[in-house]
Order: C-alpha cells, then structure tokens, then sequence
C-alpha cells in the first residue's frame, strides 16, 4: 500500500464528523487500489523498492507467479516495466471481486488468474515458475511454493508485520495481544523449513498518516484485518474520538510493519 509521498495532502474543505462518516462508508472498497486517499493519507515508502525488484526478476523468468494478487495492481505494474515478460504469467486470489479485476488486469499482458483459497494448495505442476511472488499475503504457503518452483528460481515477498498499525487498531479496539517472534524470524524460519536458501531479509517500520475520519473508515473497510470487526457504525464513538484527535492535533499517526524477502531454490 503507497497513499503518497508523506508531503501529499489535498485542500479539504471543512466538513461535520457525520458528512466524513459517510463519504467513508460510500468508497468503493474493491480491488488494491489506493488512489482514492491522495491528499486524505500518506504511508511512508519502504526503502528496497518491491515493485522495481519484481520487475527485474521477471524480466529474466520465463513464467512467473503471483499469489494473492489482489486486483493484480503491482503484479501488472511490475510486468509492464520487465524488460521482458515471461512467457507464462500465472496469479492467484481467493476473494471474488478482486479475481474479476485481477483477470481483467492481467488478460491483455496474455495472464491467466486462478481462483485459489489462501490456504489451499497451489493448482500447478511441481517446478514450474522461475518467480513466484507474493505482495502483503495472509498466508505464505512456503512448501507450495518450494515445490512449484524451478530449481534456481526465486520467491520474492513484501509482508505485512505483526503488530502492523498498532497505534491505529489500539486505538479502536484498546490493547491487543502481539506475536513476540519477529516478523523476519517467523519468514526466515519458514523459507529454511521448506529447503529455500534465504537471500534478502530486511524489516521497517513506515509512517502512516491520516487527515481525515473518512479516509480512517476507508481504510479499515479495506484492509480488513486492521479491526477485523470493523463497521463505522459499531465503531461510531471511537470514530468520533478519531475525529477530535484530527481536529486537534492535525492528523492521526500510526506506523506499519513491513518485512522483505527474496529466496532461491
């Protein structure tokens, strides 16, 4: 997820807390992309730069694979910047609207888009992707992916961290419990248990900032697992007390958690 750069913000005229509540209950929510928050958030950008990694290992693959693709928004981004585009161009996802944009995406760069559950086995032949990647996944099925890569092929993955938006989800929800294993600990330990030689490793922490309650609606609409149980109606009070901070402090600050790995088979 990328709002802007952290300087970005829009001239929003000044609206009541209810007129905030339903512009963000209104946003279409479908799909990954993010656009919609320039000017009302911005997330600081990783420093390894995914999107330009994905490109170049693809550029020399001959048939890649995305999991949980979402609506195939960096997967395709990645694959029109490869100096050359693999011959096959594979992609899962298991949520049904992000599958029909995903399919839409990815069907004129010749791609095909597997509806998959998260947890389910991988629908391909043993060794049969250069790259597999995998952008913000729910679950990284590491013996899947071991096993339908090629010998010499690699896996490339930006995580979302345990404890990811801590201040935010707190702040709706009270205290919660966090994993103590650390992010690059738990991947690192997944890719080794599966026979994958760890190449890259790295975790940060970028800023997100909010300037508005609705641009707070829409994003718990979207990442859904932020306040897993999130409506802005059961949430109406803390949403208010969101509000307020905003109003009094200028914005609303919470940061995430992001981790990066590159393995070879």
């Amino acid at each position: 997820m990328a709002f802007g750069s952290s300087d970005t913000r829009a001239n929003v005229d000044i609206v009541t807390f209810d007129e905030l509540l339903a512009e963000g209950e209104s946003v279409d929510v479908d799909g990954w992309d993010f656009s919609w928050f320039h000017g009302r958030a911005t997330e600081q950008r990783t420093s390894w730069g995914y999107a330009t990694m994905a490109s170049a290992r693809l550029s020399a693959a001959s048939a890649s694979l995305d999991i949980e693709t979402g609506g195939a928004e960096v997967y395709s981004f990645a694959l029109n910047r490869a100096v050359n585009k693999p011959d096959v161009i594979a992609a899962t996802e298991a949520w049904p609207p992000n599958l029909a944009i995903a399919r839409a995406r990815l069907a004129p760069l010749g791609g095909s888009v597997a509806e998959v559950a998260n947890d389910a086995p991988l629908p391909y032949e043993d060794e049969t992707f250069d790259v597999v990647m995998s952008r913000l996944p729910t679950i990284t099925p590491w013996t899947e992916i071991a096993r339908v890569l090629r010998p010499g092929g690699t896996f490339l993955s930006q995580q979302v961290g345990h404890g990811t938006n801590r201040d935010l989800y707190e702040f709706m929800m009270g205290p919660q419990w966090v994993d103590p294993v650390s992010t690059i600990e738990r991947l690192e330990t997944g890719a080794r248990a599966a026979g994958l030689a760890v190449v890259d490793l790295r975790q940060e922490s970028p800023r997100l900032e909010f300037f508005d309650v609705a641009a707070v609606v829409v994003f718990l609409r979207k990442v859904i697992w932020t306040v897993p149980d999130f409506s802005a109606e059961k949430y109406r009070d803390r949403l208010r007390a969101m509000h307020e901070h905003i109003a009094q402090h200028g914005s609303f600050v919470s940061r995430g958690e992001r981790a990066f790995i590159e393995a070879r088979k």
